[in-house]
């Protein structure tokens, strides 16, 4: 389940009123942080970027790929665990914003956690230590410890607990054939 804090507006839809939300020159430094973070190649220099100018919390080792996009106007409400790998492409979204309203959450991604090219985390969502998260996933809810998801709509393929079922299992998901 997605935790967000809900913002009602009235009037033009949200994204008009951003300004009332969002200083203007924030926006301003986190657009220009993450549009060099996005296209640079050294991974030390994109983590002391995201940790030192925008207040997110990085672990140590973590990996964010080439064209990773994190949240423009919230990045402080952005956490990535230890030793995880962020794909190409991928977004992290700590907002929303809607016609009637824009809402904001945490983003809270464990340690060892791998996410795979042009996934988009939404807000709200929490990603259990070892999870991985299959390339072009949306990931619209938590995701458990050590589980394996991808899709869109996004689903749990395998979980590191349970033996995986269903027809591309071992013994075709039946389990009186299972070796």
């Amino acid at each position: 389940m997605r935790r967000t804090e809900r913002y009602p507006v009235s009037g033009a839809n949200s994204l008009w009123q951003l300004y009332r939300t969002v200083p203007f020159w924030k926006v301003v430094k986190n657009f220009l942080v993450i549009q060099t973070a996005r296209y640079c190649p050294f991974v030390s220099v994109k983590n002391w970027l995201y940790r030192t100018f925008l207040g997110m919390r990085v672990g140590d080792k973590t990996a964010f790929a080439l064209m990773a996009m994190v949240d423009v106007l919230f990045p402080e409400r952005i956490r990535v665990g230890k030793n995880c790998i962020i794909g190409y492409n991928t977004t992290i979204l700590a907002h929303e914003y809607l016609i009637d309203e824009y809402r904001l959450g945490d983003v809270v991604i464990g340690d060892n956690v791998m996410i795979g090219a042009n996934c988009t985390i939404l807000p709200g969502v929490t990603i259990g230590d070892g999870a991985v998260v299959a390339a072009g996933t949306v990931v619209h809810r938590d995701v458990p410890p050590g589980a394996f998801v991808g899709g869109n709509p996004m689903r749990v393929i395998r979980d590191r607990y349970r033996t995986p079922e269903g027809p591309h299992a071992p013994g075709g998901g039946d389990p009186e054939t299972r070796p």
